[in-house]
């Protein structure tokens, strides 16, 4: 396979794509500098066999820790759901709302 050339606008140089002549799937440039920014792209390459998927939207995500259901966009909804709902909860035991009455 002849490696790829490129031609370098301003200058007019042309530059040989390291991709082409590398054994590495992923150069080191596009690891530094595209990878860093596209964080779900950068998990899906990386980090395939850490990959878990949200419960809630099916995203694949790299979870924190072996609990981790929710990638981090969800998990703040999920979460504040969830206190919600224990604090509605804890307050009918206590007295401090009524049930509604129909």
């Amino acid at each position: 396979m002849l490696p790829h050339i490129w031609t370098i606008e301003p200058f007019g140089e042309e530059c040989v794509c390291v991709q082409s002549i590398s054994y590495s799937l992923l150069c080191k440039w596009f690891r530094s500098a595209v990878l860093p920014l596209d964080k779900s792209l950068e998990t899906v390459l990386l980090f395939r066999d850490e990959l878990k998927r949200c419960s809630v939207c099916g995203q694949p995500f790299r979870p924190g820790s072996n609990r981790a259901k929710y990638c981090k966009s969800c998990a703040a909804k999920v979460h504040r759901r969830q206190k919600t709902d224990s604090d509605r909860k804890r307050r009918l035991a206590c007295g401090q709302l009524e049930s509604k009455k129909h």
